[in-house]
C-alpha cells in the first residue's frame, strides 16, 4: 500500500505522531462499526459544519477514502483523534462501518491532536479558533510560540486571535453567528475599557453595516476625543477666582495654569492701546 497522511493536517500533527508512517501496514487499518466510534471531547467547533452535507454525499457515493486516526478508550470501544468530520458525513451519509487506525496515545496527545487538527482547518470561526488555542495553552502549559510551531502558524497571528476573547462575551457572539468581522472585532479591541463606549460602536457597526476601514477610522477618531477630554482636568476654583480677579484689575482677559512648582500667566490684549494700558498699570 501506498504511504499517504491526513491530507491538510499541516507540520503540527506530523510533529506530534510518532516517526513511522502509520499507514505502513495494511494490518493498521480496519473496518470499525461506525457505532463504536466515539467524538472527541476536545472539538473545537461549535457551529454548524455548512459544507457536511456535501461531504456526506460524496462519501455515499465514493466511499470514506481517508481512514480515521483514533485510539481505544475500552474494549471495542474507539475515541476518535483526527478525523471527526469525515465520522460525521459517514454518518450522515448513511455507513455502518469506516476505516480506522488505532493508535496508542496518551489522553494529552489525543486531546492536543484534535485540537490541532481543527484549528488547521481554514473555515474555523475565530471565535472557535482563539478557545482553542487558549486551550492548548492552559490545559497543556504552551507558550504562544509553541501553539504557533503546532500549528503552522505565526506566534503574532496566534496573538492577535487570543485577543479577541477580550472582548465582552456579547461581541464574541456577534462574531461567532457573524454579525462581526474578526476585523471589526480587532479594530473594537482599541475600546475594551470603555464599555459604554465599545457597545456605543458595536451597535453602529452593525446598524450602518459599517466596513472594517470604517469602523477603524470611528474607533480612531473617538479615541482622540477621549484622549483630549482626560487631558482637560477641572480647573482648581481657586485659581477660576484669581483669574477673574486679575481681568477686572487690567482690564483683560486672563489665564492662569499651574502645576507642581511653575506655572503659566497668560494676559491677552486686542489692540496695542490695550496693552499700552496694561504696562501702565504695571508700572504704577
Amino acid at each position: 500500500m501506498a504511504k499517504s497522511k491526513e491530507k491538510g493536517l499541516g507540520r503540527g500533527l506530523e510533529a506530534l505522531l510518532p516517526e513511522e508512517d502509520f499507514l505502513d501496514t495494511p494490518t493498521e487499518i480496519f473496518m470499525c462499526p461506525i457505532e463504536a466510534l466515539r467524538p472527541s471531547p476536545y472539538q473545537p467547533r461549535l457551529q454548524k459544519d455548512k459544507g457536511l452535507e456535501e461531504l456526506a454525499s460524496s462519501v455515499k457515493e465514493k466511499g470514506l477514502l481517508q481512514p480515521i486516526l483514533a485510539r481505544e478508550i475500552t474494549p471495542g470501544i474507539y475515541e476518535i483523534v483526527a478525523g471527526e468530520r469525515r465520522f460525521q458525513a459517514a454518518r450522515l451519509a448513511g455507513l455502518e462501518k469506516v476505516p480506522v487506525i488505532v493508535k496508542e496515545l496518551s489522553p494529552q496527545e489525543a486531546l492536543e491532536l484534535a485540537l490541532i487538527e481543527n484549528l488547521q482547518r481554514e473555515d474555523l470561526n475565530p471565535i472557535e479558533e482563539a478557545r482553542g488555542y487558549q486551550r492548548l495553552m492552559e490545559e497543556f502549559g504552551l507558550t504562544q510560540e509553541e501553539v504557533a510551531q503546532k500549528v503552522g502558524k505565526s506566534r503574532a497571528a496566534i496573538a492577535n486571535t487570543l485577543r479577541l476573547l477580550k472582548l465582552p462575551d456579547y461581541i464574541q457572539e456577534d462574531i461567532f453567528e457573524e454579525r462581526l468581522s474578526a476585523g471589526h472585532a480587532r479594530a473594537l479591541l482599541g475600546l475594551a475599557e470603555n464599555e459604554t463606549l465599545l457597545k456605543h460602536v458595536r451597535d453602529e457597526v452593525i446598524k450602518r453595516g459599517l466596513s472594517v476601514r470604517q469602523t477603524e477610522e470611528l474607533v480612531k477618531r473617538l479615541k482622540a476625543g477621549a484622549r483630549t477630554k482626560k487631558r482637560e482636568k477641572p480647573k482648581d476654583p481657586n485659581l477660576l477666582a484669581l483669574e477673574q480677579e486679575l481681568a477686572e484689575v487690567i482690564g483683560a482677559k486672563v489665564k492662569i495654569s499651574w502645576g507642581g512648582q511653575k506655572g503659566k500667566l497668560v494676559i491677552e490684549f486686542h489692540s496695542s492701546e490695550q496693552f499700552e494700558n496694561f504696562l501702565e498699570k504695571l508700572r504704577g
